[in-house]
């Protein structure tokens, strides 16, 4: 059995760094990260536009400054425009191209830390396709899912889920849709922009730097798929070492059943000529009678008539067992064979045909003997056969 807890002791081993190696593998597409900051560690190319009321002819100004290792920009809202605004805009597309427009829908949420020379409310909005209105050619016609955060004076870290955008109310008026339908689709993103909000100071300088920008994303898939494909794998383990076991255990009870059948006296009678008539006795008597229940060392001696010593030195000698450890041997040797060869007949049955008139005498017995009881001995090679 040695050799079956080394097999088992290597697969397991195995086993566990399979599910650790697969494990982190699953972790790793499970919970997607894309970078888009630094600019070139970022997982898909975009450029950046700034954007302002000037075109509705406005005085509000925006300029960038740094868009490498960081976003940097400012602003200036001013009076002038019936909605004053300005926002930088990440681009990831050209308007039209929509082949190129980045598909957002395996990401839940937008990371990002910031900092804002004066404490700001910013918009954050994407733009995205909808089949209803836009026109490819025209970014005014898309849907503008949108939320707010604050921006301080320290660096904070802004978390943006992007499954729980709102679209205002004047794109609804201006597309004259339903505000029920607050649905948006997430596979077509030219680009999204960060800029002032209705609670943004006016005619107050404002910087904002923007850093670690990183999209999230979870796709359950991969851990389901990983879950399943685990449990089969420990499922098939254990199957693969219950059957080795059994095959390891039939084989050892095999070899011990061929080990032990040379001392059974009458294979050795068969085997060797007996030279002394009293020795030859005491063996043969032993390999005859020992079914029977009432046999013990004083019935032996008063059928054979020789002492208790010269019983017991015949079968240490001869055999290495005094009278009781060599009848048990004898009738443990012979119910495994019965309980190998006989399959419908019963392990009591097997018990009293060996000479035990006790069943869980013998049992425990055979357990010591055997290294397994007799009916998991017996199924044992009912399952080999």
């Amino acid at each position: 059995m040695l050799n079956f807890y080394k097999k088992v002791a290597i697969a397991l081993v195995g086993m566990l760094v399979f599910s650790a190696l697969t494990g982190l593998l699953c972790a790793r597409y499970t919970f997607r990260h894309a970078p888009l900051l630094p600019h070139n560690r970022s997982f898909t190319p975009w450029s950046v536009e700034a954007v302002s009321d000037e075109l509705q002819g406005g005085n509000s100004h925006i300029a960038i400054q740094e868009t490498h290792f960081s976003l940097v920009f400012d602003f200036l809202l001013k009076e002038g425009a019936e909605f004053p605004y300005t926002a930088f805009a990440l681009v990831f597309a050209p308007t039209g191209e929509l082949d190129r427009y980045l598909n957002l829908s395996p990401y839940s949420h937008l990371t990002f830390s910031v900092q804002c020379s004066r404490e700001n409310v910013l918009t954050f909005a994407l733009f995205t396709v909808d089949p209803q209105v836009s026109d490819p050619n025209d970014i005014s016609t898309y849907r503008l899912p949108t939320t707010f955060f604050s921006c301080y004076e320290q660096w904070t870290t802004v978390s943006i889920d992007l499954t729980r955008l709102e679209t205002p109310q004047w794109w609804f008026s201006l597309n004259s849709l339903e505000l029920s339908q607050q649905g948006y689709d997430l596979t077509q993103v030219p680009r999204f922009t960060i800029g002032n909000s209705f609670q943004s100071p006016f005619d107050v300088n404002s910087e904002v730097r923007i850093a670690e920008l990183t999209l999230h994303g979870r796709n359950w898939g991969y851990l389901y798929t990983y879950i399943g494909l685990l449990a089969l794998c420990w499922i098939l383990f254990g199957v693969w070492v219950a059957r080795l076991h059994t095959k390891t255990l039939i084989q050892s009870l095999k070899e011990k059943m061929q080990k032990d059948r040379p001392l059974i006296a009458y294979k050795q009678l068969s085997l060797e000529p007996q030279k002394d008539r009293e020795k030859e006795n005491i063996l043969r008597y032993m390999a005859t009678q020992y079914a029977n229940p009432e046999l013990n060392l004083d019935v032996a001696i008063s059928s054979l008539a020789v002492s208790r010593t010269k019983i017991n030195d015949v079968l240490k000698a001869e055999l290495g067992y005094t009278f009781s450890a060599y009848l048990n041997k004898l009738r443990l040797t012979e119910a495994a064979r019965l309980l190998a060869e006989k399959k419908h007949i019963s392990v009591a049955e097997i018990a009293y045909s060996v000479g035990y008139r006790n069943v869980p005498y013998f049992n425990k017995l055979f357990k010591s003997e055997y290294g397994c009881t007799p009916k998991v001995f017996k199924q044992s090679y009912s399952d080999d056969g």
